[in-house]
């Protein structure tokens, strides 16, 4: 059976890493890595491990968490996602979705549901006026990252391995530079805009897919009664336009309990009404302190964040887990990356593409939202 101490995702590990960091040691530079990209197993769908090492996540015989033990898969691991399908739920969880692959069954929360497509990269940097840059998505399963500015300074780094220093599908990310490696091939410059600590990585410029403005463009902008209502208790996310709903998904608000199964309070996602008062494109996320009921976080390139209460609680995608439907975050609300590019999308205010942020702190105008709970 799951052990609930032995599953430790990627953010888990950073975030129990990150206590005690004022004594950190810089890691050794990504120097002599390749950039190319790894090879992944042929699928259209494919699903990635989000469990960090030293635990490990098994396929089993069945979709129970009773059921044997073909075999672990390591970190990152990608295995060929069939389908979801309902089994039973491990102790102390809810969720009973598991996902098929050709060796038998993975439990779904821990399976980043991903795709491998490669892309053409381009080899100038799209401009308007005096802005040049383009903002990029990853659609591999993850992409290798190399240091341009050492030492580390993000917290995140510095608590990892730095062969493991990586982007992950889904996430979005600025290019401002691209140049040619040594064996033709080209990489991109990518670099935090917000929230960032300063470190630029340069990448396989196949990674990633360019974001067009064309395709940021507002929907519904001649709709002004929306609404979100989120609720707590559901695990949803619904948009209104006026009565109608026009927008469903499940999401994952504060957690409870933390990874040890210890009650926390201070993760709420907090209840009432608010408006959304910034977006931004990506976002990287910092928060915590070391403690007994607290515990730091260290997330780069956020996609799709739109801030509705203080500096830190936002709907925004998640590619970290793909527990949608259990409370999950530390106060955000947690979506798709699709979901939340909808959501980005749809709300109000509209951020401009070469900014990629927009804020409006006083005058109320952004999308409301509702967040509800009910206590019995």
């Amino acid at each position: 059976m799951f052990d609930k101490k032995d599953l430790i995702s990627r953010r888990t590990f950073l975030e129990r890493s990150l206590v005690g960091l004022g004594g950190m040691a810089v890691l050794p530079m990504f120097r002599n890595a390749k950039l190319n990209l790894d090879e992944f197993p042929a699928g259209e769908w494919l699903g990635r491990n989000t469990v960090y090492l030293p635990s490990t996540l098994p396929i089993r015989a069945k979709p129970s968490a009773d059921a044997n033990v073909v075999r672990y898969l390591s970190e990152d691991e990608c295995v060929v996602w069939l389908r979801e399908v309902v089994g039973s739920h491990p102790t102390g969880r809810v969720n009973r979705k598991w996902v098929e692959t050709p060796e038998g069954y993975v439990y779904s929360p821990s399976l980043q549901k991903v795709r491998n497509i490669p892309n053409e990269p381009i080899s100038t940097l799209p401009q308007s006026g005096e802005d040049a840059g383009m903002w990029v998505e990853v659609t591999v399963p993850y992409v290798n990252l190399t240091l341009e500015n050492p030492p580390a300074k993000s917290p995140w780094l510095n608590a990892v391995s730095s062969t493991l220093w990586r982007l992950y599908y889904s996430q979005v990310i600025w290019v401002n530079q691209i140049k040619t490696a040594e064996d033709g091939s080209l990489l991109y410059r990518v670099e935090e805009l917000y929230g960032s600590y300063g470190d630029i990585f340069w990448a396989d410029a196949r990674a990633f897919r360019v974001i067009t403005a064309e395709e940021m463009t507002p929907i519904n902008p001649e709709v002004t009664d929306k609404k979100i209502i989120v609720d707590v208790n559901a695990q949803s996310l619904t948009c209104y336009e006026g009565n109608s709903e026009v927008y469903y998904c499940q999401v994952a608000t504060g957690k409870k309990l933390d990874e040890l199964g210890n009650p926390v309070e201070t993760w709420a996602t907090p209840v009432g009404n608010f408006w959304v008062w910034r977006k931004l494109y990506s976002l990287h996320m910092s928060g915590g302190s070391a403690g007994a009921t607290e515990q730091g976080f260290d997330t780069m390139a956020i996609p799709w964040t739109c801030l509705f209460q203080g500096d830190g609680v936002a709907i925004h995608g998640a590619f970290w887990h793909n527990d949608f439907g259990t409370p999950k975050s530390h106060g955000c609300v947690n979506t798709t990356p699709e979901d939340a590019k909808w959501i980005f999308r749809w709300t109000t205010p509209q951020a401009p593409y070469y900014q990629g942020d927009i804020s409006d702190p006083v005058s109320y105008t952004g999308t409301k939202i509702e967040v509800v709970q009910r206590l019995y």
